[in-house]
């Protein structure tokens, strides 16, 4: 069954999501081929992106009842719009609670990013995180858009002082359009969003946010799903800078519900020259 299959991913007009025809792939076992995406702003894919295709594909390999509790990427060329990616999913285990799986993914026969998932049977148990205050209350957060690919496909609410052409964490978003209810797409959602801000985070002290400046880029990146996200709903993304060094810069995220509950963690190193 792909993502269109399931009527939960489908729009209000009968339609998949954006989302869900962005995870709907071709497949041969447990290789699944995404044919040319459309032009982005700039030539090099957006790395949310192909974290979230290879997600779901790993996702099509284990039982519809685990769902992500993890992902760890490494970023290993950049990719571009105007040719087809292949995912190759490694089934490295399969067990009665967990399942872990390794995605490499290629594009003209070159790796450009490896991914490795585990996913989780959902258990009872405790219910705990520490409280966070907001760093970015959403009755002071304006309205943004941002100069990124499919941003035009989200609600994104940032301080009123990121005059940049990006989104720089505190951030608020939810997606314009429902995308269902199915939680692999709604992973695969915050798998994108999560993507969105770490780099200008951790840029080296002093150096302006502009379009040019210099050369960044994400090495690599880690998601732990902690509670269920609904895409559609305000969310805050909160991301600080951990380290900064040899022209790398470690960022640790949190994202969360607008009642205050951590919905995700995240971490990310990115490369900056400039």
């Amino acid at each position: 069954m792909t993502a269109t299959d399931n009527a939960e991913n489908r729009h209000r007009d009968g339609e998949p999501s954006w989302l869900a025809r962005l995870v709907d792939f071709d497949r041969d076992g447990d290789t699944f081929t995404v044919p040319t995406l459309e032009a982005g702003p700039t030539s090099r894919l957006f790395g949310g992106l192909i974290a979230a295709q290879a997600l779901a594909a790993a996702a099509r390999t284990v039982e519809a009842d685990k769902r992500p509790h993890s992902l760890h990427a490494y970023f290993v060329r950049g990719g571009r719009y105007d040719a087809a990616l292949r995912l190759h999913v490694q089934r490295i285990r399969t067990g009665r609670s967990f399942d872990t799986r390794q995605v490499s993914v290629r594009q003209d026969e070159a790796v450009i990013l490896e991914l490795i998932a585990s996913f989780h049977r959902r258990e009872p148990g405790a219910d705990w995180h520490p409280v966070a205050d907001p760093g970015l209350p959403f009755d002071r957060a304006v309205p943004k858009q941002p100069a990124l690919q499919y941003a035009d496909r989200f609600e994104i609410r940032a301080d009123p002082s990121d005059t940049s052409p990006f989104v720089v964490p505190p951030y608020w978003i939810r997606t314009r359009d429902p995308l269902g209810d199915d939680p692999l797409i709604s992973a695969c959602a915050l798998t994108f969003i999560s993507d969105l801000g770490p780099v200008p985070v951790v840029r080296p002290p002093g150096t302006p946010l502009e379009l040019g400046l210099g050369f960044a880029a994400s090495l690599d990146h880690s998601i732990w799903f902690h509670r269920p996200f609904a895409p559609d709903r305000w969310h805050r993304y909160e991301v600080a800078a951990a380290n900064i060094g040899d022209s790398r810069g470690l960022a640790r995220g949190a994202l969360y519900d607008r009642a205050g509950a951590l919905v995700a963690s995240t971490a990310q190193e990115a490369l900056w020259r400039v």
